[in-house]
Parts: structure tokens; C-alpha cells; sequence
């Protein structure tokens, strides 16, 4: 509601949850429809994420959904899952934290986003982010752009890793919500979302 007339908004994955519309209670809903409308009035891209890959909107109006963006060569844009190379690698770990959890509800333990939960673990969720920012700026470093925004690890940060920029927005789930400002002069600047 608070972005200027014409400026593009791109949403960097994980949008949703779950790719199940009837599972979303009504401020969710309300959420994706306010998106279909600012896309008839501003470009909206929603750059998909893990969780919202399989998700496929009822009625998009002209929301574009993507793998990644780019702002030219000076900022690439994407959810960050696929620079997520200790997940991949470590499925059997993975299963062991879902199932753990899951138990813990049973059990009668509040259910927390899973993330929250793997943040209880600081050596391995130190190492996921670690993973994740070195194997983006790695590949801004390869392409050519001087920035990379990505989301996925729950986790804001904005630093300068080998020469290159890296910015994550953290999630909408936890604490304080960020969004990344990107002015046509190049400004890069990550910003608290007020409630």
C-alpha cells in the first residue's frame, strides 16, 4: 500500500506456505487478492520459491511468475533455495528435523514455521546461510551483476562477500519484515516493513 505509483513490485518466493488455496485462512486470501489487484496497476513478478513452486493462482490477472529477475546487470533477484547446497546433500537430516518436529507437536509443543525450528540448531543453520550467500555471490560474481537479493533463509542480512553485494530479506514469518529498495540510480537499500 506504501509503494510509490509505477514502481514495480517483485516478491522473492515463498509467497505462500502451501501450494493449497483452501488452506489459507482469510487474511491470506485477502493478501493474494490485493496482489491480482496491484498487478492492473503495477508490474507485480513473483519470483518462485520452494514452498510456492507448485502453486498455481486462481485468476493471476497480470502477475508474472518467474524463476529469478534481474535489474539489468546491476541486481539479480531470486528466492535462494537453489544456492541451498546443504539440503540437497543432506535429505536423511532434512526427514530427521520434519520428523522430530512434527513429534514435538504431537507431543503438545506450539507448531512453529520449520525455520524457526532449525534456528534452535545455530551451528547448521549457520552453515545453510553460509551456503546460501557464498553460492549467490558466486554466481553474480560469474554473470556479471554487481549485486543478489534472495530470500529463503529466513534470515535479513546485507553485506559485501568477494566484491559483490549480497542482500536477503529475511522472511514474512519471523520478527521484523524487510523488503529491498532499488532506486533507478542504483541505490540498494534494505528496509523495515512497517506492520
Amino acid at each position: 500500500r506504501s509503494l510509490p505509483a509505477g514502481v514495480t513490485l517483485v516478491l522473492n518466493g515463498d509467497t505462500v506456505h502451501t501450494h493449497d488455496p483452501r488452506r489459507y485462512p482469510p487474511a491470506h486470501r485477502a493478501a493474494l487478492d490485493a496482489l491480482r489487484e496491484e498487478s492492473l496497476r503495477r508490474r507485480v513478478v513473483w519470483i518462485r520459491g520452494n514452498h510456492d513452486e507448485r502453486y498455481v493462482m486462481e485468476d493471476p490477472a497480470r502477475v508474472e511468475f518467474v524463476p529469478h529477475h534481474n535489474l539489468g546487470k546491476a541486481l539479480f533477484i531470486a528466492h535462494g533455495s537453489d544456492f541451498n547446497s546443504v539440503a540437497p546433500r543432506n535429505r536423511v537430516l532434512i526427514v530427521l528435523f520434519r520428523l522430530i518436529h512434527r513429534f514435538r507437536i504431537v507431543l503438545g509443543a506450539e507448531a512453529i514455521h520449520m525455520a524457526a525450528f532449525v534456528k534452535r540448531f545455530p551451528l547448521l543453520y549457520r552453515i545453510m546461510l553460509s551456503h546460501v550467500a557464498v553460492n549467490a555471490v558466486q554466481y553474480a560474481k560469474e554473470n556479471g551483476y554487481a549485486a543478489v537479493a534472495c530470500g529463503h533463509t529466513h534470515c535479513a542480512e546485507d553485506r559485501v562477500q568477494d566484491g559483490i553485494r549480497y542482500l536477503n530479506t529475511g522472511a514474512w514469518t519471523e520478527g521484523t519484515s524487510y523488503c529491498l529498495w532499488a532506486a533507478d540510480d542504483g541505490t540498494l537499500e534494505l528496509r523495515a516493513v512497517p506492520d
